[in-house]
């Protein structure tokens, strides 16, 4: 049997067409699947993952957003492993949730990968150091 490739108007390639215009974003496989980095990945795609069962992506998340649509709609959401405990969302590509919602997920987990970038780094003074 031979493995098909992505569909191209599945749900991958529509998520993999929307992280990469936004700026600074590139692609890299991360444990096998696709995933996407502003520095700093902020989306990976779990595509039934150590048979999770369901096609999904991760995506970084700001403080609170994680358990506030978790328990509000688990059919669509759930805490991802390994990154879950960092405040990670998992986002269900599987389960009717419309593409507008999955897409603002994508956006913001991208603008917290770069707040993430950021405060790890100190800014750069213009002035010389003094001795």
């Amino acid at each position: 049997m031979t493995k098909r490739g992505p569909k191209k108007d599945g749900p991958i390639e529509r998520l993999r067409r929307l992280a990469l215009a936004l700026p600074g974003t590139t692609e890299k496989l991360s444990h096998g699947e696709p995933a996407f980095f502003r520095g700093r990945m902020f989306v990976t795609v779990d595509d039934h993952h150590h048979g999770s069962g369901h096609l999904a992506i991760w995506c970084r998340a700001e403080p609170g957003v994680q358990h506030a649509f978790v328990e509000a709609s688990p059919e669509h959401f759930f805490v991802p492993p390994y990154v879950g405990t960092q405040g990670w969302i998992g986002v269900r590509l599987d389960s009717g949730l419309s593409f507008q919602v999955i897409a603002r997920f994508v956006e913001q987990a991208w603008e917290q990968a770069d707040a993430k970038t950021s405060r790890a780094r100190p800014p750069k003074s213009r002035s010389k150091p003094k001795p």
